[in-house]
């Protein structure tokens, strides 16, 4: 982030009135804002500049939401998305929590709302000093996992492959795993530290990162990730938890 903003952040919205009053209103809150108002005038946007965070409207000519983040999440993956729309299915919610999103807002909503997302998300994606009673290193079965720098190898033979970059939070929610190995990690607790609240959208997006999560460990056959009805999940190093 710049010294002289809170943030730097791209807001794509087709509604130049809207996109406008918008701009202003985070611009009075110190963000630097850039507005596109089409998907490609966003990407465009995007590729040109080094955001903090995306803000992008759903229903846009040329280019949707979702396909202009996907194309983001091409190139990086830990990139804060907040989509903005007049839909209200769960469906399509899902469908922006699978691909990425951090935040999912319907039309009308108060802009002060807003301003309180886009505070907490970039709140949890800015880098953090870990404690220094707190490990940076953690050893999941037969894998490796570098907290800090979010790589998770695995390390068969002493070979040291293959390994995964997570994302910011793909590596909080593993680092939580890795703190209650064989213990119960409730919902609760990681959706509040994690996401900042516990409601049905963010549990949703944790479910989805559970399931990558699910898919990195599977080459340990020795780990799993299950669920716990009701309360949340638990990391098994099937060895250990007799």
């Amino acid at each position: 982030m710049t010294s002289t903003a809170r943030g730097k952040i791209l807001l794509v919205e087709d509604d130049q009135n809207f996109g406008d009053v918008l701009r202003s209103y985070l611009e009075m809150n110190d963000y630097d804002v850039t507005l596109a108002t089409d998907g490609i005038k966003g990407l465009e946007s995007y590729h040109r500049g080094n955001f903090d965070l995306c803000i992008l409207d759903v229903m846009m000519p040329r280019k949707d939401g979702f396909t202009v983040a996907r194309e983001i999440r091409e190139k990086d993956t830990t990139m804060p998305i907040i989509f903005l729309t007049a839909k209200t299915l769960k469906e399509d919610v899902l469908q922006g929590f699978k691909i990425g999103a951090d935040d999912y807002i319907t039309k009308p909503f108060n802009s002060e709302e807003l301003l309180f997302r886009i505070q907490a998300i970039l709140k949890r994606t800015k880098p953090k000093e870990e404690p220094k009673e707190e490990a940076r290193e953690y050893n999941i079965g037969k894998f490796h996992f570098n907290y800090p720098l979010r790589i998770l190898t695995y390390d068969k033979d002493g070979a040291g492959e293959p390994k995964h970059k997570l994302s910011p939070k793909e590596a909080q929610l593993l680092k939580m795993f890795a703190i209650k190995i064989n213990d119960v990690l409730t919902r609760n607790e990681a959706l509040t530290k994690i996401w900042g609240e516990d409601n049905y959208f963010t549990a949703r997006s944790m479910d989805v990162f559970v399931t990558k999560l699910r898919k990195y460990l599977a080459t340990d056959e020795n780990l799993e990730i299950v669920n716990i009805h009701g309360n949340g999940f638990q990391l098994l190093e099937k060895d250990k938890a007799q």
